[in-house]
């Protein structure tokens, strides 16, 4: 016969104060950190407390004291080394001030987010730091409501219209503007954005986007081409990037215009790895073919042939600062200043002159 564990039950307050010789107030004020007992007492509590295996009862510690020692955390995308870049920063920061992270991955789908701030509000986090799916705001009620409930509450990456909550947030318009006129110089006309933000149709206006990076990214293109004496075509701009698939369809549909694109801009790493992909499958060479650009700078992007040139911006700082002052909110401390946090174009070997379509063109007809 199969024998049974036999589960033994954890220790309780009241076993903790009996091992002390102390009442079950005493224990549970010097296990809770709430209240007075004399440095006797809680030197006897801590004790049978170690003695026994002792583990606190965090839930009714935050109903006694009104704090809970615990963020958190909404993220568009988990899988997204962008976020888990910040989430590091975050964690880092976050750990040191004794607290920890709940986190929760919307999936940058608005009901989601919902869903996952009211779990965190029904689980008494101290304070809860999102990077909200949406920048309209008639649909961040929920957000408001963190607020309502008296929780502090930081944005990270995007703001909301007419939310008075503090953004952590990188300038894109400038870098993305320099990004592209060095495209320009090199001779490209027909560079397209590919972005995995969601829109419901095809890009028109920079509202489309809100108040996101990449409003400030399409902004600093538009500059740019302005600047040059060259018109924007909305179409330089393609959303729904979100998946494997919805990238294959978008490069199939780009290659099936009159004039395919000479160059790409991938809106993070994500897109930038999917799309590569598709390019490579085509035959398609950097920059031989086509000229590439990518946010964000990892690892990987500089030791790629060719090494690509891509927008850094400080993800990690950015993850930190957003912890220290949601910290610093919660204990009603001073907050200081909000960085201006930029970004930094650092060139390596993905710009090249456009070449000769045809290639291109058969390439795609073949695939």
């Amino acid at each position: 016969m199969t024998k049974q564990k036999v589960r033994t039950k954890a220790p309780t307050v009241a076993d903790v104060a009996r091992a002390a010789n102390v009442s079950k107030a005493q224990a549970a004020r010097a296990l809770g950190g709430y209240g007075a007992v004399s440095e006797e007492v809680q030197t006897r509590v801590s004790n049978a407390a170690t003695a026994l295996g002792y583990r606190p009862n965090e839930l009714a510690r935050s109903m006694n004291t009104g704090r809970s020692n615990t963020i958190g955390v909404i993220v568009g995308d988990i899988e997204n080394p962008h976020f888990g870049l910040a989430l590091r920063g975050m964690a880092d920061v976050t750990r040191q001030a004794g607290y920890q992270l709940l986190l929760s991955n919307s999936d940058e789908k608005w009901q989601a987010e919902q869903d996952a701030v009211r779990v965190m509000l029904e689980k008494q986090v101290d304070g809860i730091i999102v990077t909200p799916c949406c920048s309209e705001r008639e649909k961040n009620h929920h957000l408001k409501q963190v607020q309502t409930e008296g929780r502090a509450l930081k944005l990270f990456d995007r703001a909301v219209i007419g939310l008075d909550v503090e953004a952590i947030c990188c300038d894109f318009t400038a870098v993305a503007q320099q990004a592209t006129h060095q495209l320009i110089v090199a001779g490209h006309r027909d560079v397209v954005y590919i972005t995995s933000m969601t829109l419901d149709s095809e890009f028109r206006q920079l509202s489309d986007f809100g108040l996101t990076p990449v409003a400030q990214r399409v902004d600093g293109m538009m500059r740019a081409f302005a600047a040059a004496g060259h018109p924007f075509d909305p179409g330089m701009v393609q959303v729904n990037a979100a998946s494997d698939e919805q990238i294959q369809q978008i490069v199939t549909r780009l290659w099936q215009r009159p004039q395919p694109p000479t160059a790409l801009i991938a809106s993070d790493s994500v897109v930038a790895m999917s799309l590569l992909r598709v390019l490579m499958q085509r035959g398609l060479r950097i920059p031989e073919h086509l000229s590439f650009v990518m946010y964000d700078n990892f690892p990987w992007s500089e030791i790629v042939h060719p090494p690509l040139t891509v927008v850094a911006q400080p993800v990690y700082e950015m993850g930190r600062e957003a912890a220290r002052r949601l910290i610093a909110e919660i204990r009603g401390e001073a907050l200081g200043a909000l960085p201006v946090f930029g970004a930094e174009l650092i060139e390596r070997q993905s710009i090249g002159s456009p070449r000769t379509l045809t290639y291109q063109r058969s390439s795609a007809e073949g695939c």
